[in-house]
């Protein structure tokens, strides 16, 4: 996630939120020592995996940790060309990554139907050069299918969108590509940070913007 004005939250929101965490909000070319990647986790039954991007992965992550039949989101970066990148390569815009979340799934009880479902309504898929006050390329919308199942779903889903709009829908569905977790201070962020993330959600305005493309049917807060 680019630092934005909107990204640092201006004024008297952001008096008591940039202590919240070391590192939350840094000055572009600071590099922080990543956290090593959450350990994956081994369940005693069949799981599937899932990978979109929507802009930014504080809202994209919040939008599926409490879906029924999800086990675990995972901010991080996926579609560029750059292994392991970090925040501040990715915010150049040069390594190709945008800012995706990992979704692993029990499909006893969700489906990748449903997780696209949510998907689509917690972004503005006609947006053009990013998400709702997130521009550039790092935030642009992508549904990265794996395997066959995965592709055909994607696309009619997509197809269905369509037909929501009259303007073209932007978002990409492609192959899946090698996913890298971000750094631990990005993770479950709008959980352990909830007063700084609700107030750079307020000041980009992404609910409003959900609410003008899905009417009742959007996702996020409102």
């Amino acid at each position: 996630m680019r630092t934005t004005p909107v990204r640092m939250v201006s004024g008297t929101l952001a008096a008591a939120a940039v202590v919240l965490t070391a590192g939350t909000f840094l000055p572009r070319g600071t590099r922080v020592a990543a956290a090593p990647a959450p350990a994956p986790v081994a369940y005693a039954f069949a799981t599937d995996t899932a990978v979109f991007a929507g802009g930014c992965f504080w809202s994209m992550e919040k939008a599926f940790e409490h879906q029924p039949g999800v086990l675990s989101a995972t901010s991080g970066y996926s579609g560029g060309t750059v292994p392991n990148p970090a925040y501040e390569d990715v915010g150049t815009g040069r390594t190709g990554h945008a800012e995706s979340v990992q979704v692993v799934f029990d499909p006893a009880r969700t489906s990748y139907a449903k997780l696209l479902d949510v998907y689509w309504h917690n972004i503005d898929p006609i947006s053009t050069n990013g998400q709702i006050c997130d521009h550039g390329s790092e935030y642009r919308s992508i549904v990265f299918y794996r395997g066959a199942a995965q592709q055909r779903a994607a696309v009619a889903s997509k197809a269905a969108v369509q037909a929501h709009f009259t303007r073209p829908v932007t978002t990409e569905v492609i192959a899946a590509m090698p996913f890298y977790p971000a750094e631990g201070y990005h993770q479950d962020f709008a959980e352990r940070n909830p007063a700084h993330y609700n107030a750079y959600r307020l000041g980009c305005g992404r609910d409003r913007v959900l609410r003008e493309r899905w009417g009742d049917a959007a996702g996020g807060q409102h």
